[in-house]
């Protein structure tokens, strides 16, 4: 297979795609058939200057050269070629954010990051003059505050994009932004799309009175589909990924995507009524819809896939922290019994040992709420344990309410869905908390009322999403769509290993969900109290 590789590598028949991610900027060469061949990593972190959450553009050229540096010299140690040229490329990154620049094409402001929340009241104007929830992270909140703070560089601005959006137009030339990150920085209809025109009239009626010299259609990136030609490599692209000169021009590159739509691809979770949930450090869940939602609601925001499905994005800012934390805890126990333990092991007995606890958890609470939780109102966190003295409290008890509250928001807007009546065929799970084998998949069952998955594919992660988009921007047949490519041509029907949600887990699981929604004024009590 080695040989294999090295031809395809001679040949420029391989896919490369690269992701910036919050701490980590990878890059993975794949064939046609999706299989990895070797990869590239740079470790990066933002920083917080005069308080907003940001990464300098010469970090951010710095970064992409040292993880294509990184790719490079691995294939040529592993499979002794040379880096030279590609079948095609794909750039992804973070989603939202805010990247402003002028007629010179100079940088107005600091890079604004997803991460920062400094846009309320911007995001709660936009979101009662669309109708339409605006989250703080998205790049039109960030412009909107902006204008709203009189920012002196806003009259100048002359574009805006996100992180890839960025990437790409110094690579291609090419203003313009995968579907899937562009519904992160305004709402899009999916019925043609693009940019929801009538909302795009009323932000322009909402500037009228400054007197801008530009329309907002006209500073935001070009929107593409998957698939659809977003450029090809220029001769100063080549030098910016790889200054040695070794890389070739005129190498197509497929739209540029943000985090969440590469997340979708790698689960092959595209498709109408499948979705996908990201357990770690934070939850989000996607699901795509086979029709937009029936009204507005704040814990729900509305992006798309890259090839433009609506899609039901709950993000958590908190998930398995507090977990992880008592996890340690135990482990500390053991060790000053002269038990050593593995960590893998230890995961393994505390989340199988949730498996034999009462349904319900034995009337237990938990919040897992290390920093704030917008999708409930609480603004910081304060990790909490409550029980009445006659509850069950046994550990089998305890670590199943611990993996309950982690879900608990995203239970929220999961009710939401099932009131909202819409069908999911499938859930894909990935993260750590989904390491356990079958734990954490009937626990998500249990929350999510459908059917969970786990493939071994989906820790390969983002850079991976979008060499995939890349792959199908050259390898897709005529009117052949993602989903059946990601199903046909990548997956090949595979759905990994699958576990149907248990009647009394779902029971058990909303009886526990009646004492979190019922003790939230608690955590409001604990934030205001412990200072």
């Amino acid at each position: 297979m080695g040989s294999d590789f090295g031809k395809l590598i001679r040949e420029g028949q391989t896919v490369l795609g690269i992701e910036f991610g919050s701490t980590r900027i990878k890059g993975v060469l794949i064939d046609d058939k999706g299989t990895p061949i070797a990869s590239g990593s740079h470790e990066w972190e933002n920083s917080l200057i005069d308080g907003i959450w940001t990464y300098s553009l010469d970090e951010v050229k710095e970064g992409l050269q040292d993880c294509y540096r990184d790719l490079a010299e691995n294939v040529k140690k592993e499979i002794g070629e040379e880096l030279t040229s590609f079948k095609a490329i794909g750039i992804s990154a973070m989603m939202h954010g805010y990247l402003a620049f002028d007629e010179n094409d100079n940088q107005l402001a600091q890079f604004r990051t997803w991460r920062n929340t400094i846009t309320e009241e911007a995001s709660e104007k936009l979101t009662e003059v669309f109708h339409f929830h605006i989250p703080q992270r998205w790049s039109i909140a960030h412009l909107y505050q902006a204008i709203l703070n009189g920012e002196e560089h806003v009259p100048q601005v002359r574009f805006f994009t996100t992180l890839a959006g960025y990437v790409h137009w110094v690579l291609t030339g090419q203003k313009v932004l995968g579907i899937g990150d562009v519904s992160g920085m305004f709402p899009i209809d999916s019925s043609i799309n693009d940019y929801d025109e009538k909302m795009l009239d009323q932000f322009d009626a909402l500037v009228a009175d400054k007197g801008f010299p530009w329309k907002i259609r006209e500073i935001l990136p070009k929107v593409l589909s998957a698939g659809e030609d977003a450029g090809t490599l220029t001769e100063e692209g080549a030098l910016f990924l790889d200054p040695s000169g070794k890389l070739k021009a005129g190498i197509p590159l497929c739209p540029p995507e943000g985090d969440a739509g590469t997340g979708m691809a790698a689960t092959n979770a595209v498709a109408k009524r499948t979705g996908n949930v990201s357990a770690g450090t934070s939850i989000f869940s996607m699901v795509v819809l086979e029709k937009p939602l029936s009204e507005l609601y704040p814990e729900i925001d509305m992006v798309t896939t890259p090839d433009g499905a609506p899609v039901a994005m709950v993000h958590c800012n908190n998930g398995t922290s507090d977990l992880n934390a008592w996890v340690n805890l135990f482990g500390e126990f053991a060790n000053a019994c002269g038990h050593k333990i593995s960590i893998s092991d230890l995961y393994s007995v505390l989340y199988n040992k949730a498996l034999e606890g009462d349904d319900d958890c034995g009337g237990i609470l938990t919040y897992g709420f290390f920093s704030g939780e917008h999708n409930v109102g609480m603004e910081e966190g304060r990790p909490l344990v409550v029980r009445k003295p006659d509850n069950h409290f046994n550990l089998a008890n305890f670590m199943r309410a611990n993996l309950f509250t982690s879900l608990g928001v995203l239970k929220i807007g999961a009710d939401i869905l099932e009131k909202e009546q819409v069908k999911v065929d499938r859930i894909m799970g990935h993260g750590g908390f989904f390491k356990t084998p079958v734990v954490g998949q009937q626990v998500l069952a249990a929350c999510m009322n459908a059917p969970v998955s786990v493939m071994e594919t989906a820790g390969e992660g983002g850079a991976w999403g979008i060499a995939l988009l890349a792959a199908y921007l050259v390898n897709k047949k005529d009117g052949e769509s993602l989903g059946d490519y990601l199903e046909k041509e990548i997956f090949g029907g595979n759905v990994g290993s699958s576990i149907d949600p248990k009647p009394e887990d779902v029971k058990g699981f909303n009886e526990f969900m009646k004492r979190y929604k019922a003790g939230l004024p608690i955590e409001r009590a604990a934030i205001d109290q412990i200072r």
